[in-house]
């Protein structure tokens, strides 16, 4: 696998892999629109230079936010090594944590942001109804047939932070 940041020479690839696994560019997250052309990437390649799995993220203001995460390789190390990148991208960068929004649906990234440190620091009860406003594709049923209604944040805090 080899990990290769999202640079102007790669974009449109990575925006074809997110309209492909996102029906759109747009990610609406805590009731704003995200346009995921501008944000910040990590793709992991195969040995094809197939895109395997991309992780993009943003930061502002000493935060690092996980924006999205897609793995086509489950259970074999691909979102495991895109969020380690982050982390040491966002170490680099002075951030003090690491933030990452999922809905209450995703039950495999409930599992998968704990397993790796991050802890549950809020939840925004009925926040998609405010997101599907903004962006009304998003299903009223998402995975595993679980309505779809909450968002959950997690966090991991870096270096030198206090926990809550």
């Amino acid at each position: 696998m080899e990990l290769v940041n999202v640079k102007e020479d790669n974009r449109e690839l990575v925006n074809s892999f997110i309209r492909d696994h996102w029906c759109t560019t747009e990610m609406a997250l805590r009731g704003k629109l995200i346009d995921m052309t501008l944000v910040d990437g990590i793709m992991a390649l195969d040995g094809k230079r197939n895109i395997t799995g991309l992780v993009t993220y943003m930061i502002r203001n000493a935060i690092c936010e996980i924006t999205s995460l897609d793995s086509l390789e489950e259970n074999r190390g691909t979102g495991t090594t895109l969020v380690q990148e982050v982390i040491r991208i966002a170490k680099e960068q002075k951030c003090g944590k690491i933030e990452v929004i999922t809905t209450n649906d995703n039950i495999n990234a409930l599992r998968f942001y704990q397993k790796r440190g991050f802890d549950m620091a809020g939840f925004y009860y009925n926040s998609l109804e405010v997101s599907r406003r903004l962006k009304p594709e998003i299903p009223l049923i998402g995975e595993n047939g679980i309505p779809l209604k909450h968002e959950i944040l997690f966090e991991m805090l870096l270096d030198g932070q206090e926990t809550r």
